[in-house]
C-alpha cells in the first residue's frame, strides 16, 4: 500500500500517469500465473525478465489492428461510417486510436498512415494536406502521451508521406515514433527527404522492406520500437533472457552452449506459454473486444516474442577477454561465438510449440530486445556496448551478421554529427550499403537534436531536464528516458562525422 500512496502523492506525475500506475499496482497485487519455482528463481535473479507486463495478462502486449479494414468499413461499436474526405478520415483514426490497448495502455501501432490517408488527399491541395497532417500529428503527440506509439510510412512516395516528413521536421515531437519501410523501389528523392527529417527530428528510421516481406509477407507493421509483427494481430507477450547473467552461471563455453542455454530456454518458454494461456483462456480479451468482433484483429494472427539481450557481455565473459581488440564487435572469434550462441538459441526455441501462435506455425519469434531504463552494465540485444563502437562500415558489417535471426526486431543506433546535414546523399549511401549487407533496421539521429533515441523510442532532452528539476512531463516515457541517460551513458554513443 505504500507504493499506492507514493504514486498518489508524487508531484511529478500527471493525473493520467497516476491512474496508469495505480492500475498496474492493482494488477500486480494478485498472482494468477502457474509458474514453477525454478522459473521464478531465474526471474528473481534477473536472468529472465517479463518487462513489467504485470501479474495478470488481460490484453496482448502489442496489437496491430487492420486499419485498412477499419477505413473501408467504419466501426459499428464506435458508430463511425467510412470516411468520405480527409478530415473525416483523420477524425476516424484519432477516435479509434483511443480504443486500441497495449501493454502501455496506448496504441503501439498507428498503421501505415500515408497509405491510409492518401486516397483522401490525392485531389487536395498540398498546403491543405500539410495543414491537416500537422494537426493530426499534434493531436497524437498531446493525447497519446507515450513514446512507444508508432506509425509507418512507405515504401512508396505519397503526398501524405511527404507531408508527414515535412511536418515532423517542423514539429519535432517525440510522439509518434516513425518508421520508413525502405525498398529498392523507394524513390530516391523521397528517401532523401526522410534522411533530412531523420537528422532534424530523429525519425523516421529505415526498415529493410524486402527483408520483412520475406519473413511476414506484405501484411506486416513495425510497432512500438523495432518490432516487426503481423498486421491484424501482433504479439501476446515479450519476455527476455539476460545472456550476461546466463554466462555468469556457466562454467565455460561448452557448458553454456550444451547445458545452460537449453535449460534457460525451457524455463522461459514455460513463462511465455503460461502468460499466453491465461490471456487467451481466462482473461476473455478475445471474447470481449470490439476489435475482434469487427475483424480488426484475429487471434490466429498473434504470436509471441522470445527476447534476448546482453550478447556482447555474454561473449566477453565466456572468452574471458580484456583487450578491446579481442572483444565482441572487434574480434572474429568473439563475433563467431555470438553467432554460435544465437543459432543455438534459435534451435532450442524452435523445439517448443504453442497452439495459439498459429501465424508463426506454433513458434516464438526471436527478438533482440533493445533494453530498459534499469539495465546497467548490459547492452541491448546484440549491440556493441556504447563507447566500444568501431568505424561505421565495420559496425554495420558486424551488426548485419545478426539481423537475419530476428524477424520480430533488432536494431543498431547510429549518431551523426551535425555536419551530416550538409550531405544527405552521404547518409543515404550508408543506409543503402547497410541494407544490402543484411541490416534489418537502420536507426539514426543527429547529436545536436533535442530529440534523442533512447532504446528505440524518442525523448526530448529538454523534457528530461524539466523532469530532473521536479516539473511534470507530458509523456510518461520521459522518466524512462532520463533513467536510461543517467545509468547507461546513452549520450556517449560514438558520433559519426561527415568531412
Amino acid at each position: 500500500m505504500e507504493n499506492v500512496l507514493n504514486i498518489i502523492k508524487d508531484k511529478t506525475l500527471t493525473f493520467e500517469q497516476k491512474v496508469l500506475q495505480l492500475a498496474r499496482e492493482a494488477e500486480n497485487s494478485i498472482n494468477v500465473l502457474n509458474i514453477s519455482s525454478d522459473a521464478r528463481d531465474f526471474m528473481n535473479r534477473g536472468i529472465i525478465c517479463d518487462l513489467f507486463e504485470g501479474n495478470a495478462p488481460y490484453r496482448p502486449r502489442y496489437i496491430l489492428p487492420d486499419y485498412k479494414r477499419f477505413m473501408e468499413n467504419g466501426s459499428r461499436f464506435l458508430g463511425l461510417k467510412p470516411a468520405e474526405n480527409l478530415l473525416e478520415a483523420v477524425n476516424n483514426l484519432l477516435i479509434l486510436y483511443k480504443h486500441v490497448p497495449s501493454i502501455t495502455s496506448f496504441p503501439v501501432y498507428l498503421g501505415e498512415i500515408d497509405k491510409l490517408l492518401e486516397p483522401y488527399a490525392v485531389d487536395e491541395d498540398e498546403e491543405y494536406v500539410l495543414d491537416i497532417i500537422k494537426l493530426f500529428l499534434i493531436h497524437i503527440d498531446r493525447t497519446l502521451t507515450d513514446s512507444f506509439v508508432h506509425a509507418n510510412i512507405g515504401p512508396k512516395a505519397t503526398k501524405v508521406g511527404r507531408a508527414i516528413l515535412i511536418a515532423e521536421r517542423e514539429l519535432k515531437n517525440a510522439v509518434p515514433n516513425l518508421t520508413l519501410k525502405y525498398s529498392e523501389d523507394t524513390p530516391r528523392d523521397f528517401a532523401l527527404e526522410a534522411v533530412k527529417t531523420g537528422l532534424e527530428a530523429s525519425k523516421p528510421y529505415f526498415a529493410n522492406h524486402e527483408m520483412f516481406q520475406k519473413d511476414f509477407g506484405d501484411k506486416y507493421g513495425i510497432a512500438s520500437c523495432y518490432n516487426g509483427l503481423p498486421i491484424g494481430g501482433g504479439s501476446y507477450t515479450l519476455v527476455r533472457l539476460n545472456l550476461k547473467r546466463l554466462a555468469e552461471i556457466s562454467s565455460g563455453i561448452d557448458d553454456f552452449i550444451n547445458r545452460v542455454i537449453p535449460y534457460a530456454v525451457k524455463l522461459m518458454t514455460e513463462i511465455i506459454n503460461e502468460r499466453i494461456r491465461f490471456l487467451v483462456e481466462e482473461s476473455n480479451f478475445f471474447e470481449s473486444s470490439f476489435l475482434v468482433d469487427e475483424g480488426l484483429i484475429l487471434k490466429d494472427r498473434f504470436t509471441a516474442m522470445f527476447g534476448i539481450f546482453g550478447l556482447a557481455e555474454c561473449v566477453n565473459i565466456l572468452l574471458k577477454v580484456v583487450d578491446k581488440k579481442d572483444k565482441y564487435g572487434h574480434s572474429e572469434e568473439a563475433n563467431n561465438l555470438g553467432i554460435e550462441i544465437i543459432e543455438k538459441l534459435k534451435r532450442e526455441v524452435d523445439k517448443y510449440n504453442n497452439p495459439y501462435c498459429k501465424i508463426t506455425k506454433g513458434k516464438f519469434l526471436l527478438h533482440a530486445q533493445s533494453g530498459i531504463s534499469s539495465d546497467i552494465d548490459v547492452s541491448p540485444g546484440c549491440r556493441i556496448p556504447i563507447g566500444d563502437e568501431p568505424e561505421i562500415y565495420e559496425h554495420i558489417l558486424q551488426a548485419s551478421m545478426f539481423h537475419k535471426y530476428f524477424p520480430s526486431g533488432i536494431s543498431d543506433i547510429f549518431a551523426f554529427d551535425s555536419t551530416a546535414k550538409n550531405n544527405l546523399e552521404y547518409v543515404l549511401n550508408i543506409i543503402d550499403g547497410a541494407m544490402k549487407s543484411g541490416l534489418r533496421m537502420f536507426s539514426f539521429y543527429c547529436s545536436d537534436s533535442d530529440l534523442i533515441r533512447i532504446t528505440g523510442y524518442l525523448v526530448k532532452k529538454s523534457d528530461m531536464d524539466k523532469l530532473k528539476n521536479g516539473y511534470q512531463a507530458l509523456q510518461d516515457t520521459v522518466s524512462l528516458g532520463l533513467e536510461s541517460v543517467e545509468k547507461q551513458g546513452l549520450l556517449n554513443r560514438k558520433v559519426r562525422k561527415y568531412d
